[in-house]
């Protein structure tokens, strides 16, 4: 699909940015296959006064040879010298942009990471560029966009050196919310119920290029085994280019996304230094870009300090690629099709809604009618002092300003949930223990989050609220 869906907040920002009366420095960034350069052309309708795109695992060299030949292609001398250096291409760059004429000049660097290479003295002559010349005009929008969010964190928007400070604007593109996927199946000419769409997302996620490789004339079983299983398919070796792409080191980053893969629970950072042997900064760095690039997800558990933070392994590809592609190792090219019913295949979905709920937190209070309300997320793990007594968690509490707190239940169904007289036992025992232990007196309330809602029962007693696929895909 050619047509820009959703990213209003973001085209909205690049108006504003055009419509400013001073330069503008501009970092896009975002994980792989998010969008970041599809929604820069289309904003833009590929008029760029000039754009380069990096090459990747490219030498200084080769870098500037190719950075001298985009220039000379898009309208500057063909006498240019070779460039030995970055200074002598910024050089050429900004002579060219002082004969562009009059009004707004874009200058959209993209994968701009991979320029960096090796010896390079790309950041230090661009910070020249800027602060030298560009910045004090009022005709420039420079866009520098990337996958490697760790560079384009590090490097230029954490900036100590000549671009501390220089940023003017910072757009961050995330993955897709399933109202934005609904938008883009529907446009794409694809005729999916809601409950097919959460099945869809909780594979693939809201990741615009994984969505533009559905064919709207096969099932959703029939794309998943077209995408994964088939021989040569899209998706099958995504995974090997996708952590390499963004991360150095990257075998540290997959190390903790499998082991959080196998924790559904989650666990807290003394928990994956004890597994992992990594500590200190170091892990707290992979912690964060796995954070910032929405691979992992943390949260507090209920009533505890920052130190007992849960992560949570929250990148539907990476979890659906370690618990069936990876693991399967199988030749049927029809795999998904023959087992999607199997009882462990529901069994993952029962917990990827869980996630699908903890992504979609703005729409579940929005929902409640809670959105102007404060509140805070957390969850909570009970475990007995006794043995032979089950523990629980609570994989989403809220806890409101005005003294209410949402239990919530996330349950998967295609059809309406029913609560049983047994489990209405156990929801009850639950809301005692969880009272008991955090000595809260009153106001808590259970929420039930489940796609078609709950069945008429004389059991529903302690529901105080439902939140359905009507909720979940709204803006």
């Amino acid at each position: 699909m050619n047509e820009l869906i959703g990213r209003e907040k973001e085209v909205a920002e690049l108006q504003r940015i055009v419509d400013s009366d001073k330069s503008e420095f501009v970092v896009i960034y975002g994980r792989r296959r998010i969008g970041k350069t599809f929604l820069v052309r289309k904003f833009f309708d590929e008029q760029f006064t000039f754009h380069y795109v990096g090459k990747h695992h490219k030498k200084k060299s080769e870098q500037l040879a190719s950075f001298r030949e985009v220039l000379i292609r898009q309208g500057a001398s063909p006498e240019l010298p070779k460039f030995d250096s970055w200074g002598q291409a910024f050089g050429c760059l900004q002579q060219f942009l002082e004969k562009a004429g009059q009004g707004r000049k874009v200058i959209f660097f993209d994968e701009m990471p991979w320029m960096d290479s090796k010896g390079s003295d790309f950041v230090s002559e661009l910070e020249y560029f800027w602060n030298s010349w560009a910045s004090l005009r009022d005709d420039i929008i420079f866009i520098a966009c990337g996958s490697a969010t760790t560079w384009m964190h590090d490097k230029i928007e954490k900036n100590r050196g000549g671009l501390h400070n220089r940023i003017t604007r910072k757009i961050y593109l995330r993955p897709f919310n399933l109202h934005e996927c609904e938008l883009y199946l529907q446009k794409a000419g694809f005729d999916w119920d809601r409950y097919q769409i959460i099945q869809c997302y909780m594979i693939l996620g809201g990741v615009p290029y994984y969505l533009s490789l559905l064919l709207p004339q096969l099932s959703l079983q029939q794309n998943i085994d077209n995408l994964f299983f088939k021989r040569g398919a899209s998706l099958s070796d995504e995974f090997a280019e996708l952590y390499n792409a963004l991360y150095g080191k990257a075998d540290k980053y997959i190390k903790i996304v499998r082991l959080l893969s196998d924790r559904k629970e989650g666990l807290t950072k003394k928990d994956i230094m004890n597994e992992t042997g990594y500590s200190g900064g170091g892990l707290t760095t992979i912690l964060n870009n796995l954070e910032r690039c929405d691979f992992v997800i943390s949260y507090l558990q209920f009533g505890s300090r920052v130190k007992n933070t849960i992560y949570r392994l929250s990148d539907f590809y990476t979890r659906f690629y370690f618990k069936f592609v990876e693991s399967s190792k199988t030749y049927d090219e029809q795999y998904w099709s023959h087992h999607f019913n199997d009882s462990g295949v529901l069994a993952w979905e029962g917990y990827s809604f869980e996630m699908v709920g903890l992504l979609h937190l703005d729409q579940i209070k929005k929902g409640l009618g809670i959105s102007g309300i404060a509140t805070e997320s957390s969850s909570w793990n009970y475990v007995p002092s006794e043995k032979g007594n089950n523990g629980f968690q609570i994989d989403l509490i809220i806890k409101r300003v005005d003294k209410i707190v949402h239990l919530c239940e996330l349950k998967f169904s295609e059809n309406k949930y029913l609560i049983t007289k047994e489990y209405e036992k156990k929801l009850s025992e639950r809301r005692r223990l969880f009272m008991e232990k955090t000595d809260i007196a009153r106001g808590v309330v259970y929420t039930f989050i489940t796609p078609a809602g709950l069945s008429d029962s004389s059991h529903n007693k302690l529901v105080h609220s439902q939140i359905t696929t009507k909720e979940l895909f709204t803006e």
